[in-house]
């Protein structure tokens, strides 16, 4: 059973020079990594871009989702591994995946994107805002290892293993969306009769965004998508979770306009945000068991939230014609 590693990304960018040389300590026999970048590189390659196992394929000014696919059509193996460029796998992420795929017959895995260890105070923060239940809600299994194994409909390309003949079978990705491509190939699968597991101990390791602003603007990317989504994909996007930060927002927006009239809806109105921004310390320094990583990731979560909420429903109120836009 052989693997072949898609790694789209514009560039061989530091993420690549540090990331590429651990995916290539895997222990498994048989795989291979295609980088897809804008363009080659000029120049001498770094030693480890001139590993056999490697290939670098040309795509072009091209989102993800088509790199993906340039990568999916030029692979050699029979199963295919998406990664993205600031992630890299524990050494033995393709062991794991061949046992669950020998043993489950299933066409797909997807294991959770945990943060480095040594990561800076905010990639640490951003990375337990997705941990946390209170930040991350009911998908905290994609960001840290959570109980059993169990099926899934809806898995990021991060950490996202599937059979070559399931993927050919749905047509890829669908390159109109990103991000985003993801929900709708695991919408694919799944209507053709594919079964996407989630398998807790299948490792990557993805290094988060900077705070505050990079960091927001993923967040923002992934509400405004799913909010369009809602419309375009409802059996996988129309559920209660999604919707929970705009009704925050809203309920907020509402209480600070209420209590101008009222100093009773204003001790309301801060007696329920003090017991959200409660919740919020206690579930992060449980995780962390920092104070100051704690207060500092209360802050993320909350304008975490108010961003998602704002750009779900600007992804609610879009247009059918909704593209996504290369960064």
């Amino acid at each position: 059973m052989g693997f072949s590693i898609i790694i789209p990304v514009k560039e061989i960018n530091h993420y690549i020079m540090s990331c590429v040389p651990i995916t290539l300590e895997l222990d498994y026999p048989d795989f291979e990594v295609l980088i897809v970048p804008n363009e080659l590189p000029v120049g001498e390659l770094p030693e480890f871009l001139r590993d056999p196992r490697i290939r670098l394929i040309a795509s072009g000014r091209v989102s993800p989702a088509v790199k993906r696919d340039l990568g999916a059509a030029a692979s050699r193996h029979e199963f295919l591994a998406f990664l993205d460029d600031d992630a890299y796998p524990a050494k033995d992420w393709l062991d794991v995946a061949a046992s669950y795929f020998k043993k489950e017959g299933v066409e797909a895995l997807g294991g959770p994107a945990m943060t480095p260890v040594g990561s800076s105070l905010g990639e640490q923060a951003s990375g337990l805002f997705y941990e946390t239940k209170v930040g991350g809600g009911g998908l905290v299994f994609r960001y840290r290892p959570v109980g059993e194994p169990f099926l899934v409909d809806d898995y990021p390309t991060v950490n996202l293993l599937v059979s070559k003949a399931a993927f050919n079978q749905v047509g890829g990705f669908d390159n109109d969306y990103w991000p985003g491509e993801d929900t709708k190939f695991c919408l694919d699968l799944v209507k053709a009769g594919g079964r996407i597991l989630y398998v807790p101990e299948l490792l990557v390791w993805h290094h988060r965004r900077a705070l505050l602003r990079p960091h927001l603007r993923q967040v923002g990317g992934y509400g405004r998508h799913r909010g369009y989504f809602v419309k375009a994909f409802p059996e996988t996007s129309l559920r209660v979770t999604y919707f929970v930060p705009s009704l925050f927002l809203l309920g907020n927006i509402a209480g600070a306009l209420l209590s101008i009239w009222s100093s009773t809806l204003l001790v309301a109105w801060m007696s329920l945000l003090g017991c959200y921004l409660l919740a919020c310390l206690v579930d992060s320094f449980l995780r962390a068991r920092k104070l100051g990583l704690s207060l500092l990731t209360t802050v993320v979560i909350l304008t975490s939230h108010l961003t998602y909420g704002w750009m779900f429903i600007r992804g609610l109120c879009s247009s059918s014609h909704f593209k996504s836009q290369l960064r």
